[in-house]
């Protein structure tokens, strides 16, 4: 198993390698350099004429966290407070309750600030709640046509988010079927803009409620189904290493008569060993004003990697006509804060040290003792064994009993009950046998 184990580091650490050579050599790369590549990457992949027609971008950007990472290749993962941007059943499958706060610098000026929050219950674990909050917001600056500022503020997106889920048919040996769905608003603000184009005033004056005619507010949602199970596992465990999704995105009417970015999203993951996990979306973007004007498919692959239990480290490329990107990142564990750094870096070629870095910091706020309670259910359970391999059937049903009190999906407990009654069922034929010969 160790030599399992050092092969999956060697192959995530080659990748990782491969991925930071790729952005150290970009720093050579001059401005010919740049265009022939970008020039490839559209002649592959051709130019999407659609691309750029949808209204809040603040829906697009990542806030960052391990999704961000893995290049958004999070749908099927959807293990940490990052689903809510990805797959809103992630909730009621979350191992514990989070606390995330994200910041990332995005493209030039443009930041991007989150917060969420996620947890599941005790008594109701099939029931996941989560909520969020997003800020995109970059300096808007006017000048008149003698290059002194006529106008300044900012333009800024946000976007808030109430998620529920639940999973069905969950059991011992199967995970269930989570499904669900974010609620979300969005709204947009314009600050005023002036007339510096006005010929008869070229020192440009506000122009009072201009900004206002700009801004607007829309409502949407997410759909999402999440499930989990076991597929060509080399390894012992309880979790469950593989996972499938389908998902739809940003639900809603027009903002101003310009398109939602809705998409349908189907996604898988797998961990071929227990510290590598491996993921895949593809996406299909469309626009629900005129789907003749929907954006081209596309799609995202990531790697995540433990190396050690307070150490990972995760890589990813997101191929999307035009905005090609790959992303490595790492997040460092110690007790119950992780803090997670990633570096996002387009068309594969340049690289800007303060530009696509995100910071993020997670607190784990405990699971409210659903691991304390499979602990007391195991150890019942093995009470029950013993007893009943000590010939001591009434005592080993009283701890099965028990065992389901407490966890009523058990199965191992409800099936060892069902032995024990059909052995005493064959127990009772037996003795009613033999008075009968007498």
């Amino acid at each position: 198993m160790k030599i399992k184990f050092r092969l999956s580091y060697t192959l995530f650490f080659l990748l990782f390698c491969l991925s930071a050579a790729g952005i150290l050599h970009a720093l050579d790369f001059d401005a010919d350099a740049y265009g022939d590549i970008s020039d490839y990457l559209d002649d592959v992949y051709g130019i999407d004429d659609n691309a750029g027609l949808t209204a809040f971008p603040v829906l697009n950007v990542p806030m960052g966290g391990r999704a961000e990472g893995m290049a958004t290749a999070f749908t099927a993962v959807a293990d940490d407070v990052s689903f809510i941007e990805y797959n809103p059943a992630g909730s009621s499958l979350l191992e514990f309750s989070e606390l995330g706060i994200f910041h990332n610098n995005w493209i030039a000026d443009t930041k991007v600030e989150g917060a969420v929050f996620a947890t599941r219950f005790k008594k109701q674990k099939n029931l996941g709640l989560a909520g969020a909050g997003k800020w995109l917001y970059l300096p808007f600056t006017e000048y008149n046509i003698y290059g002194d500022r006529a106008s300044k503020g900012y333009y800024s997106e946000a976007e808030a988010i109430l998620n529920a889920s639940y999973t069905f048919l969950s059991g011992y040996y199967f995970s269930g079927i989570s499904v669900g769905m974010n609620l979300k608003g969005a709204f947009r603000f314009v600050p005023d803009y002036s007339d510096a184009n006005n010929t008869d005033n070229y020192q440009g004056q506000l122009i009072e409620g201009s900004g206002r005619s700009q801004s607007t507010g829309m409502a949407m949602a997410d759909v999402g189904i999440l499930t989990r199970f076991d597929f060509l596992k080399p390894y012992y465990s309880r979790d469950r290493n593989m996972s499938a999704a389908l998902v739809f995105k940003n639900l809603g009417p027009p903002a101003m008569d310009d398109p939602l970015p809705t998409a349908a999203t189907v996604a898988l993951a797998y961990r071929p060993l227990r510290p590598l996990l491996i993921s895949m979306d593809f996406s299909l973007p469309f626009n629900m004003r005129n789907p003749e004007l929907s954006e081209k498919p596309y799609g995202a692959i990531g790697f995540a990697a433990n190396v050690t239990n307070f150490l990972s480290m995760r890589a990813g490329l997101l191929a999307k006509t035009g905005n090609f990107r790959v992303t490595v990142g790492s997040a460092i564990t110690i007790d119950r804060i992780s803090l997670d750094l990633n570096y996002s870096m387009d068309l594969l070629t340049q690289l800007q040290p303060m530009n696509r870095i995100s910071l993020g910091v997670r607190l784990n706020l405990g699971d409210q003792g659903r691991k304390e309670l499979g602990r007391q259910v195991d150890e019942i359970y093995l009470l029950s064994l013993e007893a009943y391999a000590s010939g001591n059937a009434a005592e080993a049903r009283r701890n099965l009993e028990e065992a389901l009190r407490l966890n009523p999906q058990y199965a191992p407990a409800r099936e060892l009950l069902q032995a024990i009654d059909a052995a005493q069922t064959v127990q009772d034929q037996m003795d009613e046998l033999q008075r009968l010969n007498f």
